[in-house]
């Protein structure tokens, strides 16, 4: 079941995950995530047959995380139909994962999801579908998983996601500016200036939405025209 929460609670269901990917893919997405928000706080494996199901329909890349706790657990997902794996909690909590998953399949499908919240001047890292503080500074961790192997980070603004006010643009920046790697920006687009913004003043590399495409609100070719007519760099 697809479902969708605001600053990760408040979670509704949606529908068959399969039926949207379908219609995303042909709305012209570029990628899709696939997260299991309970995996990791449930204690259990990824969901490995909705995985299947969604790349079984799809062409697009698709990148998958929640509950991947180990190479063997990666290998599982990609062996599933990912092209990417995401890691959060178990990064986290043992960060040698990271380079064990960049000797095992390689730093470009190796991201790293962090999950960030603002914590006086700066931003903390929380863990376990957003429920656990943890102490680490944000900008710190994301150069240390650089360092460690991942290829690509997938930033969440805790207070902002799933709020329709915008992305965590400064949160944004300020992980781009301490790394070289892609950065995607997640949580919290509402209208199509807020993915506009993230691009341009975040410095995003690229823009996750869930709530405006789940609802209709726009489609991701009306985003995505509505990008391009301002400058930015877009596949139509």
């Amino acid at each position: 079941m697809l479902v969708k929460g605001i600053r990760f609670l408040n979670v509704r269901e949606l529908g068959d995950p399969v039926e949207f990917a379908m219609k995303y893919e042909d709305e012209g997405a570029d990628e899709l995530v696939l997260l299991d928000i309970t995996a990791t706080p449930e204690g259990r494996p990824t969901f490995l047959e909705v995985v299947r199901r969604v790349a079984d329909v799809i062409s697009i890349p698709l990148s998958v995380g929640g509950g991947i706790r180990s190479v063997e657990d990666a290998l599982k997902v990609m062996d599933a139909g990912a092209d990417r794996v995401s890691v959060n909690t178990a990064a986290v909590k043992r960060p040698e994962l990271l380079a064990e998953l960049a000797d095992a399949i390689g730093s470009k499908k190796v991201v790293c999801a962090i999950d960030g919240k603002k914590a006086g001047g700066g931003w903390e890292v929380y863990i376990r579908g957003g429920a656990q503080p943890t102490g680490i500074d944000m900008v710190e961790w994301a150069k240390r998983v650089e360092s460690l192997g991942a290829g690509e980070i997938l930033y969440t603004g805790i207070h902002t996601d799933g709020t329709q006010d915008g992305y965590d643009v400064e949160g944004t920046r300020a992980i781009k500016d301490s790394v070289n790697i892609p950065v995607i920006a997640s949580g919290g687009a509402g209208k199509l200036e807020h993915f506009l913004e993230v691009l341009r003043d975040g410095k995003a590399d690229a823009a996750l939405a869930a709530s405006v495409f789940h609802f209709n609100t726009w489609s991701i070719r009306e985003v995505k025209e509505f990008l391009r007519g301002r400058g930015a760099e877009v596949r139509l």
